[in-house]
């Protein structure tokens, strides 16, 4: 299959099944039944405000929402707030040396589903312990031989996210407050128990019925609706209606807190709404079937 080819399956046909529901979820890594970080909102097509889904979510809870979603066909755009793969292109493999290393996305999320597939909570604290795959990370007090130094190893979308004046983290990474590694592997295993029931873009062509699960970068929505560098959380209701308008959507309702998780997937849902519609999102230059496979991109990333 030619590049061109390749595009249009990925892309599907956005432009002619447009999505009714736009569902952006801020994750966590945390390994614990009910993390605090996990925040659901769920905008329908139109101008209103999304609306945040208030509860104790567990990853367990969200893996069934979206196996609903699923079932029930709703053609959903649903935002993942992590990322789905490890860097590859960089240095020919995931984990190089390791004759387990996958050889592209969806292999990868079945090897650290089945590493860690006696850790409660969909966590996945085994798989970084495990002997080969703890070389590749930096974790608290425990740097991989095979950890590269400096700020670790990236993939290929995560440049164009530093040219959008973002900061990404290297997922190899398990150390720090702004570290993503821990939110990635837990998301991976939640992809490995959808595979097959819901179009993952753009490791999937994107099916033309049903939801299309992407994953996003909450910071992405806040700069794109004029949030300054340096500044990208919203903890106050002025200022979130504000970002809202930016997407063409009305006020939201009053939340019963204004942390930051709420306030990244409330407005992540009401770009999603907007950046839906945007056929050179579907298609960044950048995207070759190679990374398809194996990277992934974050969407948004022109």
């Amino acid at each position: 299959m030619g590049r061109d080819a390749g595009e249009t399956s990925r892309r599907g046909r956005i432009d002619t099944l447009p999505f009714t529901d736009f569902i952006a979820i801020d994750w966590s890594g945390q390994a614990v039944e009910r993390p605090k970080g996990l925040a659901v909102a769920h905008a329908h097509a139109g101008d209103g405000a999304p609306v945040l889904i208030d509860r104790p979510w567990s990853r367990g809870d969200i893996l069934a929402f979206l196996e609903d979603l699923a079932a029930s066909g709703t053609r959903a755009l649903v935002g993942l707030d992590l990322s789905p793969a490890f860097p590859f292109v960089d240095a020919g493999a995931y984990f190089p040396g390791w004759d387990e290393s996958p050889a592209d996305g969806p292999g990868l999320w079945a090897l650290v589903h089945r590493l860690s597939e006696r850790d409660p909570h969909l966590a996945a604290t085994s798989f970084v312990r495990h002997p080969e795959a703890r070389r590749h990370f930096r974790q608290m007090g425990d740097c991989g031989d095979l950890f590269p130094g400096g700020r670790g190893r990236f993939r290929v979308c995560e440049a164009g996210q530093e040219a959008m004046a973002l900061s990404p983290y290297s997922c190899f990474n398990l150390v720090g407050a702004s570290q993503v590694g821990k939110s990635s592997l837990t998301g991976m295993r939640v992809l490995h128990r959808l595979r097959g029931r819901i179009g993952i873009w753009p490791f999937d062509p994107l099916p033309e019925t049903g939801p299309v699960l992407v994953e996003i970068y909450t910071s992405l929505a806040a700069r794109l609706a004029g949030m300054r560098k340096g500044i990208s959380k919203i903890r106050d209701a002025e200022t979130l209606d504000a970002m809202l308008a930016a997407f063409g959507s009305a006020p939201h309702a009053p939340l019963s807190r204004y942390d930051d998780h709420a306030t990244d997937a409330i407005l992540s849902a009401a770009w999603l709404r907007v950046a839906a519609g945007q056929a050179r999102l579907w298609t960044p230059a950048g995207l070759t079937p190679a990374l398809a496979a194996t990277e992934g991109w974050t969407f948004g990333v022109a």
